[in-house]
């Protein structure tokens, strides 16, 4: 791959126009921009990382995860470019520092923006209700599959460019290399089995329904297209680093916000630092007389090793990562890599399991069961026109944001996925307080 590509400040959607911001507010900081101002981003506020429908104002939501994953993405992305301009010093004028940090940050700030409410247990609550639905006859085996084990990676690339600012084609209309970037998973839902290998295959990023706009990507990226009938790509190159930004987050913060639940010890998330620290980190943070300050505090210097060591990996994998041989994940290549692990598995056995994070849990299965059930209903009534239930279709309707288009005019897949669209798209409290609001109206 070519990093001339790779960095394509192409919109997806149009070709560049005369309101194309001048200096020196770059492409890729406008792209940080619409981001941080769509009303998708904001909605992170109030949608579970660990912990759902927290009482307490230090837990971690999707919105300070995603603002965390980007912080350290940014500072991957800074020295990743110090990396590529070591390795091909003809392109150190074109990759630039400044460029693909906010290249990388910006994807972080969205790698979790299709996530339905209830975290993962949302996803399995929408995959759960599809498969004992009669919603999905007709489909294709990919529009089906889409459904079927639906996924919040490909329902971010959907926000992102169809949700997001419709009918506009390619929705926000972001840089190709920041959805490169972003696409974590480049391939279609229903593909041959050898295009699922590799960690860039374990699952699927775009549906049927974007399936146009991500070959257009693609192509303009000069991504290396997977042997096979179907649509799969290998990883943009910074994909990889929005992952490891993605799991240093993830692995020692949700073990930081189970020891401010009370869930763990302060032995237990001390131990898991200090092979990240040095003797002399780890004397001054013995300093700290207050623990949550000093977990705070080991909890910074274990993140700077982290990247610099995923940092390392991206070095030290540089060429199979530019001609798709490479593609596990960047923290299973750094050292202390078993170390790393041992985060997630505390978290495992300690803060995930937890009595409120899995009553929660089994609550949104009920919750996200029952809003399918009520507006793809009502979607369909409507599209076709069925005398059954005239006013309650009208009430449910009225509840979803209006629609550009004519329902009649969709067929069975695209009037179902703007119900999923509405469904993911909900806070979790929003969600509960709908369902408790709607519960009372009989189904057809």
């Amino acid at each position: 791959m070519d990093w001339n590509k790779l960095l394509s400040t192409k919109r997806l959607g149009r070709a560049a126009g005369p309101d194309d911001a001048p200096p020196p507010r770059t492409e890729f900081t406008r792209d940080y921009d619409r981001i941080i101002f769509s009303s998708a981003f904001r909605r992170l506020q109030d949608k579970t990382q660990v912990f759902p429908l927290a009482k307490s104002d230090y837990v971690r939501t999707r919105l300070t995860h995603s603002l965390e994953v980007a912080s350290v993405g940014r500072s991957l992305g800074m020295l990743a470019a110090e990396v590529i301009a070591q390795k091909q010093p003809e392109l150190r004028s074109v990759v630039l520092p400044h460029d693909v940090g906010t290249i990388l940050a910006t994807a972080c700030l969205a790698h979790d923006i299709g996530n339905p409410p209830f975290g993962h247990a949302g996803e399995s609550a929408i995959q759960e209700w599809f498969e004992g639905n009669r919603a999905i006859d007709g489909l294709s085996g990919a529009e089906r599959m889409d459904l079927l084990k639906f996924e919040g990676n490909a329902q971010g690339f959907r926000t992102l460019c169809t949700v997001q600012q419709a009918p506009q084609r390619g929705g926000l209309q972001l840089t190709c290399a920041v959805l490169g970037t972003f696409t974590k998973y480049p391939r279609a839902s229903e593909v041959d089995e050898a295009q699922r290998s590799g960690v860039s295959g374990k699952k699927f990023g775009f549906m049927q329904s974007e399936a146009v706009l991500f070959q257009e990507l693609a192509e303009e990226l000069g991504l290396i297209r997977k042997s096979g009938t179907a649509k799969a790509w290998h990883r943009h190159p910074l994909a990889f680093l929005v992952e490891a930004a993605d799991d240093i987050c993830y692995h020692v913060m949700d073990v930081e916000d189970g020891y401010k639940a009370g869930c763990i010890s302060f032995e237990e998330i001390s131990d898991l630092h200090k092979p990240w620290l040095s003797d002399e980190r780890w004397k001054r943070g013995e300093g700290i007389e207050d623990l949550g300050r000093r977990v705070e505090y080991f909890r910074a210097v274990s993140v700077d090793a982290m990247v610099r060591a995923a940092v390392m990996a991206f070095a030290d994998n540089y060429d199979g990562l530019m001609d798709g041989a490479f593609d596990e994940e960047l923290t299973a290549k750094v050292e202390h890599c078993q170390e790393l692990k041992a985060f997630k598995t505390l978290a495992r056995e300690k803060v995930y399991c937890v009595r409120p994070v899995v009553e929660i849990e089994a609550c949104g299965f009920e919750v996200i069961g029952g809003l399918l059930e009520a507006f793809v209903a009502a979607i369909n009534a409507k599209a076709t026109k069925s005398g059954t239930g005239k006013g309650r279709t009208r009430t449910l309707l009225s509840l979803m944001p209006k629609s550009r288009v004519e329902l009649e005019r969709l067929n069975t897949y695209e009037r179902t996925l703007l119900a999923t669209d509405f469904v993911s798209g909900m806070t979790d409290s929003f969600a509960v307080e709908l369902y408790q609001r709607i519960r009372g109206i009989s189904l057809p």
